[in-house]
């Protein structure tokens, strides 16, 4: 079945490479302990067994391709979380950032359907989000942070949802993408989450930066053009000078990063024209916006074309230690 693993230290342990002399960031990180309340409860995770840590972040994986291939895409994006886990455990605990501000959780645990129809790809899609939104809801509640390495971009969905049940509220979202991932409620996949979301009024503002004008289809681009709640700014207008993403409205938004925004990152839709890995760096360390959760999806470390990559790993490290610095 289907389920959320919670890691034990020696899980965590058993990812750090030990150095003399040097203290990892995966020596420092706090596990989930289990409170009282948990046994009386068929949920995996408790509102007070969070409360107990006084971690500001909560990082979890979801390792799964099902999104993207219900979206006709390539697989690969299930091999992404552990080796960023085990690049982010391995940075240096130091003055800039200790550990102790983050929580890791586990993963969830996905069985692969049967049926590789891509109808019953896109039903096991919703059986997903049934099983994180509640999670994240939780991760919220307890006052907590977050920080979701995919899988792919079908997530953005439950998180969202989740956030917003929590926060009682619609909530704003910046999505850093090659696409705007407004594609019809056709059954649930990876090109969809969004349309979902704003579909059942869990988001109130939807921003779009970096969409690439040649990989967004006419009825996209109309929806954007009509709907005065979608804010987009293209790559093809940054590359003429259009550098800046607007966020007077972003008050506690989430963050989305799509890997295929940046150029030359293994990824679903992998791109050779996009930001570089600075551009997104330079932008979560100088925001100086608080952000509800953030979200990287679509990157992989090996493709079922075979194509590989180590650097995805250590990019997503990156991402998620510029992110917990930021929110300080």
């Amino acid at each position: 079945m289907d389920s959320l693993k919670i890691y034990s230290q020696s899980e965590i342990d058993s990812l750090i490479i030990s150095r003399d002399g040097e203290t990892k960031l995966g020596e420092k990180v706090d596990i989930y302990s289990h409170s009282e309340s948990d046994s009386s409860s068929n949920a995996a995770i408790s509102l007070n067994g969070l409360k107990k840590s006084d971690a500001k972040f909560v990082l979890l994986g979801i390792p799964e391709d099902i999104g993207v291939r219900a979206n006709a895409g390539l697989a690969g994006t299930s091999t992404a979380w552990r080796p960023a886990l085990m690049a982010f455990l391995n940075i240096q605990s130091n003055r800039f950032l200790n550990g102790e501000e983050i929580l890791v959780l586990g993963h969830f645990e996905i069985e692969e359907p049967e049926d590789s129809s891509i109808i019953a790809l896109r039903n096991k899609v919703a059986e997903i989000d049934d099983l994180v939104y509640p999670v994240i809801e939780i991760i919220v509640s307890a006052g907590k942070i977050p920080i979701v390495i995919g899988g792919g971009h079908n997530n953005a969905y439950p998180i969202i949802k989740g956030t917003s049940l929590a926060s009682r509220i619609a909530i704003n979202v910046l999505n850093i993408d090659a696409h705007a991932d407004l594609r019809e409620q056709e059954g649930r996949h990876s090109g969809n989450g969004f349309t979902f979301a704003l579909a059942e009024n869990f988001i109130e503002n939807y921003y779009m930066y970096g969409l690439h004008q040649s990989y967004n289809n006419e009825p996209i681009l109309n929806q954007i053009e009509k709907k005065s709640n979608l804010k987009a700014i293209f790559f093809d207008d940054i590359l003429k000078g259009t550098d800046a993403v607007e966020l007077s409205e972003l008050a506690r938004a989430g963050l989305e990063i799509d890997l295929d925004s940046i150029q030359n990152v293994l990824s679903s839709a992998e791109t050779p024209s996009g930001f570089s890995v600075n551009d997104i760096r330079k932008l979560i360390l100088t925001n100086k916006r608080k952000f509800s959760y953030l979200h990287i999806s679509e990157g992989a470390t090996r493709l079922l074309d075979g194509r590989v990559s180590k650097l995805t790993s250590k990019l997503i490290a990156y991402l998620v230690s510029d992110f917990a610095k930021a929110q300080f």
